[in-house]
């Protein structure tokens, strides 16, 4: 069994923002999915990620939803707000609501668009832990934001003593283990597909979208490499990349394939918001049969 510290729990969920049919805030929606995300195996779950449409919700909204979401799950698994923005001033604010509102910590992501210099990043995230007593979750995903957070600049963030995770879409495995190696950080994974690589080199688990529809499955993951058996884990793992390839890497955002599934479902989601746009008809028929076929294996 895996001894890596996971200061937010192993199994996080992406979880989606669930809106109403008319593209209002669905707080008893939220309160539903994330109760079931919990029952199935779920013991984090972050709100306002990219995959909860944090660019389209509001600050208020993004308040109302931790607030909805403590009071479904009260204690039993830790709930992590999305804040960050390309702006540090904002992205601190946002995390003093999120510490007000009962988020047990912040998931904070590169400053898009600006490319900031590594100093400079430095300095957001410094500011950023330094502005609540939430623990902070660094989210590195260089292919949305323009910005790598460099194993170097990692290493030095790690020394604060609010820092202590990573969500890492980083697809660099070893400046991973660097990271890894030199510090005490808790690597998430935040790509599916690298789930049990990521586990398997000493990570703390991950930050799924696709758990959002099985969460147990992807839970399962853990558990078999937990319990030492690895080829068990790594059949799931396979057996899991149909639906994650069709839910991640077919063009679509992850947001507008989980709901499109969780909405198949009868499951809480709703539309998404504009500039996004629904899955057509053929793309959900898709992945309704990946995720048929995932299930009955």
């Amino acid at each position: 069994m895996t001894t890596t510290p996971a200061p937010f729990g192993r199994a996080l969920c992406a979880m989606v923002t669930p809106f109403t049919e008319e593209g209002t805030l669905d707080l008893d929606g939220a309160q539903r999915l994330a109760a079931r995300l919990v029952s199935h195996g779920c013991d984090g779950l972050v709100l306002s990620g990219t995959t909860g449409e944090s660019p389209t919700t509001t600050d208020a909204e993004k308040s109302a939803l931790v607030t909805a979401v403590r009071e479904a799950v009260g204690e039993r698994v830790s709930v992590v707000a999305g804040v960050g923005t390309f702006d540090t001033r904002h992205t601190v604010e946002l995390a003093r609501a999120a510490e007000k509102a009962g988020a047990d910590g912040v998931l904070v992501v590169s400053p898009y668009y600006s490319r900031p210099p590594q100093d400079a990043l430095e300095a957001h995230f410094r500011e950023v832990a330094d502005a609540s007593g939430l623990s902070v979750m660094l989210y590195d995903i260089p292919g949305r934001t323009g910005t790598r957070i460099e194993p170097e600049t990692m290493i030095r963030l790690a020394g604060h003593p609010r820092i202590v995770a990573v969500k890492d879409c980083s697809y660099d495995l070893l400046g991973t283990q660097k990271v890894l190696h030199r510090t005490e950080l808790a690597y998430y994974a935040g790509c599916d597909e690298q789930i049990l690589a990521l586990y398997a080199v000493g990570g703390a688990g991950y930050v799924s979208t696709v758990a959002n529809v099985v969460p147990d499955r992807m839970r399962a993951i853990l558990a078999s490499f937990e319990a030492g058996d690895t080829p068990v884990s790594a059949r799931l793992q396979q057996r899991a990349v149909p639906l994650i390839e069709a839910m991640m890497a077919a063009g679509l955002p992850g947001t507008v394939t989980a709901k499109a599934l969780l909405n198949a479902l009868g499951l809480p989601a709703g539309p998404v918001r504009a500039p996004l746009r629904p899955a057509g008809r053929e793309t959900a028929d898709g992945l309704l049969a990946e995720y048929e076929r995932l299930v009955a294996a």
